[in-house]
């Protein structure tokens, strides 16, 4: 149902940004011909027409860019801070795109500060753009402005999470009218009940509701096939919520062969073809760079360890990857060295004894764990996804937290979701499995750049790392 109404919404995004391309161009045009002092302006000879043309490309491929990030999704709007990265992200592309295209047809020289403009007005604009949009539209539904009113009928956990969708979800116009309860009402908190089942055609033959959503699960009865006698008989638009949350807690996908729905239990869009050349591709370059970049940190660190104690510079230790698979996990050496049954069975904790004066400011920093670069080449792991954890705690962990394991379905990470939100060292192992298990279900390459842009500042800040 928001699929129906988000078309239009996309429809409507895409024509203003088509719009506000068209706008940023003219702006990056006029900043460069005519803003800027350039001496050798009276001199140049300006194609206003390959210019109109090169300004209706760049509209058009930066739309094109849009849609295949997937800016319009309605989730989108939910962060300002979330959109403006997937807007930054879609210029990017398209930027490099267009660049691309001009190097290789040289038949026209265009101005590059005028594409550079068009970048940065784009980006602005755009953000500045989906916010007053957003807004009116959220205005035009507060004054009643086309709402349908919805029926939800259950009171389950889906049900209420159903309701808090469409609330979460107001630019679309679906507004809540109340809850139906069945046989017996499993509400965990105080719902607007306006009826119950075996009333529930008196009660639409007498309320303005435009569709009805059925919820029940299956300890409040099974009604389907009277309410769909109901919708048929009174011409209302029904949908139906399967009952599978008590079963099924991830996010689910449903499939169709040869007509026939097939449900995922689990939706991890990393196991997808596409995807997975996409991240690999991303973690080979952005390892390959930082090796390069930072070789001379690599060089001063293991000076500093060979310096300052006993012992080899770098530190083996086994972890569990992907699909539960074993690999040796490279760091720069922070502790003593110790009996390896020590070390792969003793939890770190706060002013641990053995843990160097140089090391303490490398976990501090998280720069014991840089030469996990070499790791992601290799393939063992991710430059972005869940921290890999020793055989021993695994098994401990696996015992003790039920969906501990679903952390493996994506390669080990240097970083990741939860280290962003601050579930580092000694910290609850119930609130990382959620922040895994949130970051393998929504990847996208956005997110693990939003992620490894956000790393360094958690790192100096995050009073957790020991």
């Amino acid at each position: 149902m928001l699929k129906e109404r988000s078309q239009s919404f996309k429809l409507l995004f895409l024509v203003t940004d088509l719009l506000i391309t068209f706008l940023s161009f003219g702006i990056a045009f006029c900043v460069r011909y005519y803003l800027l002092d350039d001496s050798d302006f009276q001199r140049t000879v300006i194609d206003f027409k390959s210019y109109l043309i090169l300004g209706s490309v760049l509209g058009i491929s930066q739309v094109i860019s849009f849609l295949s990030i997937d800016l319009y999704h309605p989730r989108r709007g939910l962060s300002f801070t979330d959109e403006f990265f997937a807007i930054t992200f879609g210029v990017l592309i398209n930027l490099v795109l267009i660049l691309a295209i001009l190097f290789f047809f040289r038949g026209e020289s265009f101005s590059r500060l005028v594409i550079l403009y068009f970048a940065l007005t784009t980006v602005m604009s755009t953000a500045i753009g989906h916010f007053i949009l957003r807004k009116v539209l959220q205005f035009l539904r507060k004054k009643g402005y086309n709402l349908r009113s919805v029926l939800i009928l259950g009171t389950s956990k889906q049900a209420v999470n159903f309701a808090n969708s469409l609330n979460k979800h107001t630019i679309y116009g679906y507004q809540v009218k109340g809850f139906v309860s069945g046989k017996e009402s499993l509400a965990e908190q105080s719902l607007p009940i306006v009826t119950a089942a075996n009333n529930l055609e008196s009660y639409l033959k007498e309320a303005d509701i435009d569709l009805i959503v059925y919820a029940f699960s299956h300890e409040e009865g099974n009604y389907l096939k009277e309410v769909i006698d109901i919708a048929d008989y009174l011409g209302l638009d029904l949908r139906i919520v399967p009952s599978y949350e008590e079963i099924i807690t991830a996010k689910g996908r449903v499939e169709v062969m040869d007509g026939i729905p097939i449900i995922s239990i689990r939706n991890i869009p990393l196991r997808l073809g596409y995807n997975r050349v996409v991240k690999r591709t991303f973690d080979i370059f952005f390892a390959t760079g930082f090796i390069l970049v930072f070789s001379p940190l690599f060089l001063l660190i293991a000076f500093l360890i060979k310096c300052t104690s006993k012992g080899p510079v770098f530190y083996k230790q086994e972890r569990v990857g992907l699909d539960h698979k074993k690999f040796q996990m490279l760091k720069f050496r922070s502790m003593v060295v110790q009996e390896k049954k020590d070390s792969d069975t003793l939890w770190t904790t706060k002013n641990d004894p053995r843990v160097t004066k140089i090391g303490a400011f490398l976990r501090k920093m998280s720069l014991d764990e840089i030469p996990q670069f070499f790791n992601v080449l290799m393939g063992d792991m991710s430059v972005v996804g869940p921290r890999p954890e020793r055989p021993y705690y695994v098994e401990k962990f696996q015992n003790e937290h039920h969906q501990y394991m679903r952390r493996h379905a994506a390669k080990a990470g240097i970083t990741g979701w939860a280290q962003i939100q601050g579930l580092r060292g000694d910290t609850s192992i119930e609130e990382r499995i959620k922040a895994d298990i949130y970051y393998i279900e929504n990847w996208s390459l956005i997110l693990d750049i939003k992620i490894i842009l956000l790393t360094p500042v958690k790192a100096i800040l995050d009073r957790n790392a020991y």
